[in-house]
C-alpha cells in the first residue's frame, strides 16, 4: 500500500520542487549574474555608472543577458531613462557573414515576469522603458547603429541576437556606414588573425558603449549619443593585445577613427574597458596595420 501511494506522490513532488527552482531570466539585478562575456568575468569601470563592478543607480541602468532560444549571447548595461545601451560586452570567436535583420526588444525592461527572450515587439503595448521601432521612423538622419555588431557574431542565432533596441543607439548615418563601419572591420581583423588562445582557438573580449548627449533626443524620446566607444582585449602567442577607439556622433568627423590605447580611453572618456586583466593600457596594436593580414581593412590616416 506505502509503495503505491509513494508512485502517487512522487510527480506531485517533483512539481512542487520545480516550482521553486528559481528559473534563469534575462535582465538581473548584478553584472555578476552574467560575467562570463567579461575577460577573466570583470566588468568595464564606467565613471558615475558602474565602479567596482556595482551599478550606482539600479532603477535606472539594468543589466540584460540578452537572450534568444534560452540561451545567453552576450550582454548590456541598459539606460532605461536614456533609452540606449551604456555598453554591450561579448566573447569575439571566429565570426561568419550575413545579416538577420529583423529587430526585437527586450520584454522583461517592462515586466520582469514576461518571457526572458527578446522578442518583436507587440504594437498594442506602450514600451516605457525602451526604444522600438518606431522611436526611429519619421526621419532619415539617424540609423540604428549596433554597439555589438552582427559581424562579430559566429552563427545565425547569434546574429540575430544583436538585432535588439537595447543593444542599438541612433547613429548618424555616414558615421555608422563610414568611420564606424571601418573600425570595426578593422578590429575584427585583429582578432580573426592575432587573438589566439592556448587551445589555438580564435577569442577576444570586446567592449562597446555610448556616452549620452546633453538631452539630444530623437523624437522626443531616445537620446542621440555624442560618442561611441569601443574596445578589445586578447591573448596573443604569449602575450596581450588591446585598443580602443572612439568618435564623435556626427557626420563631420575625420575619415579614420585613430586607434589609441587604453590608457587613453580611461583619460579621454573615464572608462576602464578591462580593469584588473593583464590587458596592456599604453601599447596599441596599429604595429600590425602594416602586416599583410589586415593591411587592406586597418587604414590610418
Amino acid at each position: 500500500m506505502i509503495p503505491l501511494m509513494m508512485q502517487h506522490l512522487l510527480p506531485l513532488a517533483t512539481l512542487l520542487l520545480l516550482s521553486i527552482i528559481p528559473t534563469e531570466t534575462e535582465v538581473v539585478t548584478s553584472v555578476a549574474e552574467c560575467n562570463k562575456f567579461f575577460l577573466e568575468k570583470t566588468p568595464p569601470n564606467i565613471r558615475g555608472i558602474l565602479e567596482g563592478g556595482t551599478i550606482l543607480d539600479q532603477n535606472r541602468y539594468k543589466v540584460i543577458c540578452q537572450t534568444l532560444r534560452n540561451i545567453r549571447r552576450f550582454v548590456t548595461l541598459y539606460d532605461t531613462q536614456n533609452k540606449i545601451p551604456v555598453f554591450s560586452a561579448a566573447k569575439y570567436r571566429v565570426s561568419s557573414e550575413g545579416r538577420e535583420p529583423l529587430w526585437k526588444i527586450e520584454p522583461q525592461l517592462e515586466n520582469t515576469n514576461y518571457d526572458d527572450n527578446m522578442t518583436p515587439a507587440d504594437k498594442k503595448i506602450i514600451y516605457a522603458h525602451q526604444a522600438v521601432i518606431t522611436d526611429y521612423s519619421g526621419q532619415q538622419e539617424f540609423e540604428k547603429g549596433h554597439l555589438f555588431p552582427s559581424s562579430y557574431t559566429c552563427d545565425v542565432v547569434d546574429k540575430r541576437s544583436t538585432f535588439t533596441l537595447t543593444n542599438a543607439v541612433p547613429q548618424r548615418k555616414l558615421f555608422n556606414n563610414r568611420q564606424w563601419n571601418m573600425m570595426e572591420s578593422c578590429v575584427k581583423c585583429i582578432m580573426d588573425n592575432y587573438c589566439i588562445n592556448n587551445n589555438y582557438k580564435t577569442e577576444g573580449f570586446v567592449v562597446i558603449g555610448a556616452q549620452p548627449s546633453n538631452g539630444n533626443l530623437l523624437n522626443k524620446k531616445v537620446n542621440i549619443p555624442s560618442v561611441l566607444w569601443s574596445a578589445f582585449c586578447c591573448y596573443s602567442q604569449n602575450s596581450w593585445l588591446a585598443s580602443a577607439h572612439w568618435g564623435e556622433n556626427t557626420n563631420d568627423g575625420p575619415t579614420y577613427l585613430q586607434t589609441k590605447t587604453l590608457g587613453e580611453l580611461h583619460t579621454e572618456l573615464g572608462i576602464k574597458a578591462f580593469p584588473g586583466t593583464q590587458c596592456p593600457n599604453d601599447i596599441s596594436v596599429t604595429e600590425l596595420y602594416s602586416e599583410p593580414a589586415c593591411k587592406d581593412q586597418c587604414r590610418q590616416k
